[in-house]
């Protein structure tokens, strides 16, 4: 919790409990305000933590813990206002937090879970389960015709279907690049099956990955789908546009 220190001595100091750390921030340390509030911080018995640009200072004479932001010069073109010991002092801050965060163990689990906002936070949840199961889910037989394969993909309009077995499993892939492929060849599409197109063993993910991770892999393969299956079972498509809708790129 934050306070300024006029507003500390005039009823805030309420808010400071018996266990409590109390960090004063300050460049000079000399403060009519700091001179009035570390004599009753100490009084209460918490632990006093000095951020402050002078170590000869009242305050830092008076701290439990001085941790020393002082700076040869200050920006302000007259080396007055503290402007280059205020950035001292968001580094020291910093440092602190970082700290925290390793002896306490804090995680990326931990910080989707208190970020969940913004895109750090959605780098960190957002799961592909959550962005699979709205599109349509394109799928057909081994034996199927080309014209049912086409007639698939137009309709579900993914540029892409599974193909998979009577149980569901993924066989394979189709993509509109496999189609413009297989017209270059001289074959006669009237006897095409979706087996004999289908690129086998495609790249894959499960739902409870990561989108992110799903990014990296697109990226990585140069490719804009992947079907997401679960324990071979195919379940649907994720597409590059879902990741781009989300604002993960």
């Amino acid at each position: 919790m934050f306070r300024n220190a006029a507003d500390a001595i005039h009823g805030d100091l309420g808010i400071v409990q018996q266990d409590d750390v109390v960090i004063i921030i300050s460049k000079s340390g000399e403060s009519p305000e700091i001179k009035v509030l570390v004599p009753l911080i100490r009084n209460f018995g918490n632990v006093l933590i000095g951020i402050v640009g002078s170590t000869e200072s009242f305050l830092a004479k008076n701290a439990t813990i001085v941790l020393n932001t002082t700076v040869e010069q200050e920006a302000c073109p007259n080396n007055l206002a503290p402007t280059t010991s205020t950035t001292a002092q968001l580094v020291m801050g910093d440092a602190l937090a970082v700290c925290l965060m390793e002896l306490n163990g804090f995680r990326s689990g931990d910080f989707a879970k208190f970020h969940p906002g913004g895109m750090l936070g959605k780098r960190l949840y957002l799961k592909v389960s959550d962005l699979y199961i709205n599109n349509e889910k394109p799928r057909v037989l081994a034996d199927q015709s080309l014209k049912e394969v086409i007639v698939e993909m137009t309709a579900k309009r993914l540029g892409i279907t599974a193909v998979v077995d009577s149980d569901n499993k993924l066989l394979g892939i189709i993509t509109d690049g496999d189609l413009r492929r297989m017209l270059e060849k001289t074959v006669a599409i009237d006897k095409v099956k979706a087996g004999d197109i289908m690129t086998i063993n495609p790249k894959t993910i499960a739902p409870e990955e990561l989108a992110i991770d799903a990014l990296n892999m697109l990226r990585q393969k140069e490719i804009s789908q992947l079907a997401v299956i679960d324990n071979g079972t195919y379940c649907g498509i994720i597409h590059l546009h879902d990741l781009i809708k989300e604002g993960l790129i």
